[in-house]
């Protein structure tokens, strides 16, 4: 095989850590020159010979030798080194290696190529992960070549060394985190309060209790506060393992800095704009509004000097010297200043915004409630047939026809609405929406009922009012800002429940157990880490920034201080299997079993482009699914036998998901079929789904008419000066009742960062390295996968196009339903389905 004395080529790929975290001086050459000598060995491992305990021969230490600049795949930032390795016949094909950095700083190790190998041709080493000095390690670093295999079926050299691998990574579930560690664990979420500091600002522990259950985040292992021993204390720096932090171009740590920016600088700069008597407090007029966007808002010099100097801040705010705060204007109103506020596209939205998965089908009236009598009292609806305008359908027809639909935020609300209500600018109600589907396809609002708790107590049951659509007079204000209630409620149940709770929450124990238990050379390994990317280093930067005691989101969405607590209680009723779509749709009643379509059901609301678009995705992600895992799984019996997948799933279910892990739904996953099932679900939470409840926030929130995230008085009484208001001047009214001037700047600021995609996003059917497996066949099915997502892009762009389903698609504010499309460019673009929870 090889002659004695023989030599491997090989290729480094490194980045220098100067090159990734900005170099003012320049000296580049100089940096690459330090990994020369002495600073880097490599020791090749051979996957078919081994030494007397049974493990695979190791090659003696190899040093980097020269700068290649010949190599014409190199990214920006990315260089290249050659390297020698000695390795004869009697050592066998290479198919790990390690690697000891004797320098102080670390590296971000990209690749090894090995080339020229008898039989094999060239050996790829896929790496992308920091390499720190040797001595921070307990044993030397392992990288293996892109192969996959599943456990029984490793070369028998690289088992223990496989197992070897996964032991470090899961670590003894002691001490205090480092940065250079690379230790996955769990715990529950003590670290959102800060008692130390406040009594005001102590928040409950989520997870780990049948009071406040919650999945689990990522283990730090910081020591308690001195104030109360069951919460951790903060930091300035949150651990997550370091390969898990965002991407390594410029834009994505710009993205980072720019949400820390908004916590930390932003936040307090604009509070003290606000206690200037020359910047006024609220929007007098719908006008003031759009000025954000057309002409700017006029800040102290002192507040725009503090912000514009920082990354990303400086592109987030638009300034013409003149200290003038701009906001880009959102699609929303790039057509129609005024569509927003017809019941259409108040109606459109719940299809086809921002929070597309929560709208039900009703299917008995009047609406009932789940919340116990016995706490209660009786929450039925007092919304009564003869009142609503069904387009002269009774109501028993509208029922039996299915055109009677619901978004009802009733029960998740109410059980806070007294505490809420306690708060400082804080009022609002617990919302019911009736919707009729008319002839055309289109939804219709009918009815709105806002309740409130029983001043004599929750047992007495609510006290509610059914407000009803009008278009003249005070009536027409009352309907107005009956909507803006209805979706404040909808806001916030967007940012906690569907987007933080449902995609990032949920899916941080999976990455977790996979990450534990299965080897980077397991084929489910390999088929799900892309849809993992930065999920928890965005999850840490979240429990820092936004989610937070007194964070962005508490300051700016109506619960404040309840926020996250009341994701939690939603998280009761989670349930995993009911993430696939097809299931969340029939659940919700909005689609029916049908054999006979091409995705197995039959939508309610013919064109309902979310459900329509993420059909698509999702059969096309299944189809993916099911040619990838029979490569490697002939048999029900391969499933069950395959030791780290069985480890992996116990684990993510019974500890990461600990506070469900009795629930009868979890699949077994005992089959091929368990097992396409729980992949399918995992990719289409964390890409698709995702997708279509972030990308849209800036497009339709950036309009706080649009989306308030809070409203601060309930419904005038007739007599008072609020009420006067609303006859005279609906504008005003409207603008006292929804968020006001400080928290929309810190939302609008928000939003755009997280609407906003990066330059090195990486989309679904794509990945970011060609040779993410040696594995032809795996290759072959990922193109066709690649490629049915193109096919689908021109299938929803030909309906955005069609005349017959506008009005879903565009509605009166003419803003198609791009979210789904899976492909995107850099910025705020309002579509692209990236692999992961990227921000």
């Amino acid at each position: 095989m090889f002659s004695a004395g023989h030599k491997i080529k090989g290729t480094v790929v490194l980045m220098p850590k100067n090159e990734l975290e900005v170099n003012p001086d320049g000296s580049a050459v100089d940096n690459l020159n330090a990994f020369l000598g002495r600073s880097v060995s490599l020791q090749l491992i051979s996957a078919t010979k081994a030494d007397a305990h049974g493990k695979g021969k190791v090659g003696k230490d190899t040093f980097l030798e020269g700068i290649n600049t010949s190599l014409p795949t190199l990214g920006a930032g990315e260089s290249a080194f050659n390297i020698h390795f000695e390795w004869d016949g009697s050592m066998g094909i290479p198919g790990a290696f390690y690697i000891k950095n004797y320098m102080q700083v670390e590296f971000f190790l990209k690749s090894l190529t090995l080339e020229a190998i008898s039989n094999q041709g060239t050996i790829r080493f896929v790496c992308n992960s920091w390499v720190y000095n040797t001595k921070l390690y307990k044993s030397v670093r392992i990288f293996f070549a892109n192969h996959t295999y599943v456990p029984s079926e490793t070369p028998a050299p690289l088992v223990e060394y496989r197992e070897e691998e996964l032991k470090s990574l899961r670590g003894n579930g002691t001490g205090e985190r480092k940065e250079y560690d690379r230790i996955y664990d769990y715990d529950v979420y003590n670290d959102l309060g800060n008692p130390d500091k406040s009594e005001k600002l102590a928040r409950p522990v989520l997870g780990g209790s049948s009071t406040f259950p919650y999945p689990r985040r990522g283990r730090t292992g910081r020591g308690p506060t001195v104030t109360d021993p069951n919460t951790e204390k903060q930091g300035e720096v949150f651990y997550v393992p370091r390969d898990e932090n965002l991407g390594h171009l410029k834009s994505k740590d710009a993205l980072e800095i720019g949400t820390k920016s908004l916590s930390q600088i932003v936040q307090p700069a604009f509070e003290s704009a606000f206690d200037l008597k020359s910047t006024p407090i609220e929007f007098h007029s719908f006008q003031d509004v759009h000025d954000l966007y057309e002409g700017g808002i006029k800040l102290p010099r002192d507040v725009i000097s503090t912000i514009i100097p920082l990354p990303v801040i400086k592109e987030l705010y638009r300034t013409d010297g003149q200290h003038i705060l701009k906001f880009p204007q959102p699609h929303v109103v790039q057509v129609s200043q005024s569509a927003w506020m017809t019941d259409e596209e108040f109606a459109r939205e719940m299809i086809a915004g921002v929070n597309p998965c929560v709208i039900r089908g009703l299917e008995e009236f009047p609406p009932k409630s789940n919340l116990d009598p016995a706490i209660y009292g009786d929450q039925s609806s007092k919304i009564t047939a003869d009142s609503l305008d069904l387009d002269g359908y009774t109501m028993d027809e509208a029922l039996g026809s299915r055109r009677l639909f619901m978004l009802d935020y009733h029960d998740i609300f109410m059980p806070y609405v007294r505490q809420i209500n306690q708060l400082n600018s804080a009022k609002t109600y617990a919302t019911r929406t009736i919707l009729f589907l008319r002839e055309d396809g289109t939804l219709k609002p009918v009815a709105i009922e806002l309740s409130l708790p029983h001043s004599a107590g929750d047992l007495s049951a609510a006290v509610s009012q059914v407000v009803l659509p009008a278009k003249e007079g005070v009536e027409s204000t009352i309907w107005l800002l009956a909507k803006a209630y209805v979706i404040v409620n909808d806001s916030c149940y967007h940012q906690l429940m569907s987007h933080w709770l449902n995609t990032h929450a949920a899916m941080e124990p999976f990455v977790i157990a996979t990450h534990r238990h299965l080897s980077v050379l397991h084929p489910i390994y390999k088929l799900l880490t892309p849809h993992y990317r930065n999920n928890r280093n965005i999850n840490a930067l979240a429990r820092q920034s936004l989610i937070n005691a007194n964070g962005i989101i508490e300051t700016t969405f109506l619960p404040s201080k309840y926020s996250v607590e009341m994701s939690s209680a939603v998280y009761k009723n989670w349930v995993f299997t009911d993430q696939a779509l097809p299931a969340d749709l029939i659940k919700r009643g909005v689609a029916i079993k049908d054999p006979s379509t091409p995705h197995g059901v039959r939508l309610l609301i013919e064109d309902y482009p979310y459900a329509a678009d993420g059909l698509e995705i999702w059969a096309a992600i299944k189809t993916w699914v099911q040619e990838y895992v029979p490569l490697y799984y002939a048999r029900d019996d391969d499933v069950k036998n395959d030791s780290e997948l069985q480890h992996w799933w116990k684990e993510a279910v019974e500890k990461g998901h600990g506070d469900l892990k009795d629930k009868p739904w979890w699949p077994k996953l005992q089959t091929l079929e368990d097992l396409v099932e729980v992949c399918l679900i995992i990719i289409w939470i964390a890409s698709a789904l995702h997708a279509a409840v972030n990308f849209g926030q800036y497009p339709y929130g950036g309009l706080i008419m649009n989306r308030p995230t809070a409203s601060r008085r309930l419904l005038p009484e007739k007599g008072t000066p609020e009420y006067e208001e609303m006859i005279n001047n609906h504008e005003k009214a409207y603008l006292r009742t929804i968020t006001s001037k400080l928290p929309t700047l810190i939302s609008l600021s928000v939003i755009e960062i997280l609407s906003t995609h990066a330059s090195d996003e990486v989309y679904l059917g794509q990945r970011d390295n060609p040779h993410w497996t040696s594995d032809s066949k795996a290759l072959q099915a990922f193109q066709k996968f690649g490629n049915k997502l193109k096919e689908i892009e021109e299938k929803l762009v030909r309906r955005n196009n069609d005349p017959s389903l506008q009005g879903n698609r565009l509605g009166p504010v003419q803003l198609p339903y791009t979210l789904l499309y899976p492909s995107s460019e850099e910025g705020l673009t309002f579509r692209g389905i990236p692999n992961s929870i990227s921000i």
